[in-house]
């Protein structure tokens, strides 16, 4: 899940997640940005680096929630693949770690895509996939690309080795109909615009631009296409409402007085109606699914996100989370 910043990716994230758990599966929430945005929409302690129970589904479903840090994915990796348990601990009382990932920013996705991608194919006892889905909360739009193509650079670096063989199988993964990157809007001007990039940019690199989700949309007033029409009729509608009991009857200017800011209210709310309809035209030429989910007017809490799961789980039962109908 990507998304430009403001738009609420984290949040639809993690209503995906729970969405995916309806019916009795089990869904795994990971966060790569480090801003423990998780653990504060379920109002739970910040997540530590390992996998943690964090919310039910509807039947009976299960969300499980990780926060991944580099540092400990790369003691992970160096344990994984060359056994350097103890002097990878020793590597980081140094701060060669620390080193190694900030003067390397590439280094840090590597480890983010691995450690995802690893809980994707890990298996049980019985080689079932431990998750049956996994939800990341990805950076911005503006990095998306570039984020998920890093493994590409890595391997082509890396012409051997077990560097090489993780860069080309995170790779192989996330090009595959396994994988599927939903981008999160606003119907506004700049993140329909960054959107648009986005997905412009994720197809130049291979990788699966696969729904839009418009995201915070506001109820449609009824009436909306004639509020234009009623702008210049002020002693008219003062008339009206002067008999309906609201203001003076023989005195036209109380009712005036009420008239002037709902017709500027109607105005701006005509003009928002004109500009969202442009902006579904240009999110509907992507050729992409695009759907809604509407504005929480309590604002985001548990019962808004679970009303989100309920609207996302309605809208997929038909359509998959790759787009393909299932």
């Amino acid at each position: 899940m990507t998304g430009k910043g403001g738009t609420g990716k984290t949040t639809v994230a993690a209503a995906l997640a729970l969405a995916l758990a309806q019916g009795g599966r089990r869904t795994l929430l990971v966060e790569v940005e480090g801003r423990q945005g998780i653990a504060q929409l379920f109002e739970t302690e910040p997540l530590p680096y390992e996998e943690r129970k964090i919310a039910v589904s509807h039947g009976s479903g299960e969300v499980y929630a990780l926060a991944i840090d580099a540092e400990r994915a790369l003691l992970d990796y160096l344990q994984m693949f060359y056994k350097l348990g103890s002097a990878g601990r020793a590597l980081k009382r140094l701060g060669a770690i620390d080193f190694a990932t900030t003067i390397a920013p590439g280094l840090r996705d590597v480890l983010l895509t691995g450690k995802a991608c690893e809980a994707v194919r890990r298996t049980d006892k019985q080689q079932r996939p431990v998750y049956d889905a996994v939800v990341m909360d990805a950076p911005p739009t503006g990095r998306i690309a570039r984020f998920l193509g890093v493994n590409e650079e890595v391997a082509g670096l890396a012409k051997v080795g077990p560097v090489h063989n993780q860069a080309q199988g995170v790779m192989r993964l996330l090009k595959s109909p396994d994988t599927a990157v939903h981008l999160v809007t606003l119907l506004e001007e700049m993140p329909v615009q960054e959107t648009v990039d986005g997905i412009a940019e994720l197809r130049a690199a291979g990788l699966p631009a696969t729904s839009v989700l418009v995201n915070m949309v506001r109820p449609r007033l009824a009436g909306a296409e004639q509020m234009r029409t009623a702008q210049g009729r002020t002693e008219e509608l003062a008339r009206a409402f002067a008999r309906a009991g609201l203001g003076d009857e023989h005195r036209a200017g109380a009712a005036e007085s009420l008239v002037a800011p709902l017709l500027e209210q109607g105005r701006e709310h005509a003009e928002r109606v004109e500009l969202e309809r442009g902006l579904r035209a240009e999110l509907s030429a992507q050729g992409l699914p695009v759907r809604e989910l509407g504005l929480l007017s309590q604002g985001v809490e548990l019962a808004g996100l679970y009303g989100l799961a309920r609207t996302l789980h309605s809208q997929w039962r038909t359509t998959g989370t790759d787009g393909r109908h299932s």
